[in-house]
């Protein structure tokens, strides 16, 4: 990132939660982001940091090369919020004593508020937190308060009054803390002082002043798939350098039913010549024939996607920029949390999948943007509805949601049975509700009986999740009407396929798409 105030900075120690921390902060209408743990003091100096967050993780403090970060933080003399592991590094680090606990404490627990101050300002004297975590504190720092215990840790919250150092044990990002929220609200604006100012019109004026800098007359090409994120970063684009922007629309087979279609439809009109649509369906499959592992997978579209641009490039000239609307949750399963501890989940053909050269520089104007704050900035845009309110739909395409080697008869299966999937839940009410609704295709047959015959054919999972954010999810609970309306329609219309099953694993510990 470029040198610029962040009044917030997450420091990684590799938890799974870190992005819904950034999320939660985000909430309360202020900047931040997520750097690695080990970043210098002088660099937040110069970032202007007004407040530091020290994430949970999975290690412990008496870890061998446990990650610390540089102790001069302790010194710039802002406030500071430890969370879990951060906690017990403030204690570490600050003389306190950090403990293997006698009974490891996960879930729900009681919090009792012993000290209600600037941290837990609001709080009855017992509140719910989730826990998780295997240490705890045993001793706490000198200068330090003890604000709230729980049954199996006596400092669940501590603080620093004086120096506005604060812990908690728990975890107030989650939606299992009820009131987790007033925590991070509490930090921030009682603690910290820091007003609420970050804002999408903020974010949109900065957006449009950086890419106008960034490019200059210089020419952009955008990959358009007529989801949610590269639409927005169209629009976005279009507002910063107009003409300047060759938008190219990649029929790769692996789309949605009706995709190349509505993108004509919605951007043909304005971006006129400027939108290009390459035929490259065969391409694509030659590539990926016989290829099961699904990072690989990935790897070969993000390959074949780059190659695609480059060659496009000789039809409108010199080219310096490539766009992508790459996502913060994308960032985070793909390279760890900006370059910190945290666990690589998957490769995103758009990160981690793209080769190390290429011809073009990037602009990902939205790598710090989860989902719902890209809508909010189409919306910003005035792009019509139909299209900021499409579920996500992942950058590979249907080509991720084939378990094992893609086939044109996988594809065109799958894409009928996407439709009726999608078509049903908006015919039930439900579309706006639910985070994803989709099909995917498995690579097993079963034995069914149609017509008074016997089949032996191919078995559809239907997808139906419920989230945020995308980083976690819980599978949705819809009328069982609906399902049978989806299964009688799919068996009944998509030939090729006798049955039909609902998959009600959560995120974690499953992921929402299934490669």
């Amino acid at each position: 990132m470029q040198e610029e105030m962040c009044p917030v900075v997450i420091l990684d120690f590799g938890s799974q939660y870190n992005q819904l921390i950034a999320r939660r902060v985000r909430e309360c209408k202020v900047y931040c982001k997520i750097v690695p743990y080990n970043v210098k003091a002088d660099q937040l100096k110069k970032w202007g940091v007004k407040a530091l967050i020290l994430t949970g993780g999975p290690s412990s403090v008496h870890t061998p090369n446990a990650p610390f970060p540089d102790p001069d933080i302790f010194r710039i003399g802002v406030p500071i919020l430890g969370i879990c592991y951060g906690l017990q590094l403030i204690a570490e680090v600050m003389g306190g004593k950090v403990v293997p606990s006698n009974k490891r404490e996960y879930g729900r627990t009681p919090l009792l508020v012993t000290k209600e101050d600037l941290l837990l300002k609001g709080f009855e004297k017992e509140e719910t937190v989730w826990m998780s975590h295997g240490d705890r504190i045993e001793k706490k720092p000198e200068g330090f308060l003890t604000l709230a215990s729980t049954p199996n840790s006596p400092h669940a919250v501590i603080g620093n009054l004086k120096k506005k150092i604060f812990g908690v044990q728990f975890h107030p990002e989650v939606v299992h803390t009820p009131k987790g929220q007033e925590i991070f609200q509490n930090f921030l604006f009682e603690v910290a002082q820091l007003s609420p100012s970050w804002t999408m019109e903020s974010f949109l004026a900065k957006s449009i002043r950086e890419i106008k800098e960034k490019v200059g007359e210089e020419k952009v090409v955008c990959a358009l798939s007529g989801g949610v994120d590269s639409s927005v970063l169209a629009a976005l684009l279009y507002e910063a350098i107009g003409e300047n922007l060759f938008a190219v629309f990649v029929d790769n087979g692996l789309l949605r039913k009706g995709e190349k279609e509505r993108v004509k439809t919605i951007f043909g009109k304005k971006l006129g010549k400027n939108l290009r649509i390459v035929e490259a369906r065969e391409r694509f499959l030659a590539a990926l024939k016989d290829v099961r592992d699904p990072e690989r997978k990935r790897k070969i579209i993000g390959r074949e996607f780059i190659k695609v641009f480059e060659e496009e490039t000789k039809h409108i000239g010199k080219v310096k920029f490539l766009a992508q609307g790459t996502l913060y949750p994308d960032v985070i399963e793909s390279v760890s949390s900006f370059g910190g501890p945290s666990a690589t989940i998957k490769t995103h053909h758009n990160v981690g999948g793209l080769p190390e050269k290429m011809n073009f520089e990037l602009i990902e104007p939205f790598r710090e943007l989860f989902k719902d704050e890209v809508r909010e900035l189409g919306r910003k845009l005035n792009l019509p509805e139909e299209i900021i309110s499409r579920h996500p739909f992942p950058g590979p395409g249907l080509g991720v949601r084939i378990i094992g080697k893609v086939t044109e008869e996988s594809l065109e299966i799958l894409r009928e049975a996407d439709y009726i999937v999608e078509e049903e839940v908006r015919k039930g009410g439900l579309y706006n509700e639910l985070w994803q609704a989709f099909a995917v295709f498995l690579p097993v047959r079963s034995v069914g009986v149609m017509g008074d015959e016997r089949t032996y054919e191919n078995v559809i999972a239907v997808r139906i999740v419920v989230s945020e954010d995308g980083m976690t999810a819980d599978w949705a609970r819809i009328p069982h009407q609906v399902l049978d309306r989806i299964s009688n329609r799919i068996i009944n219309e998509v030939k090729g396929v006798n049955r039909v099953v609902y998959d009600i694993s959560s995120k974690p510990p499953a992921t929402i798409e299934w490669e």
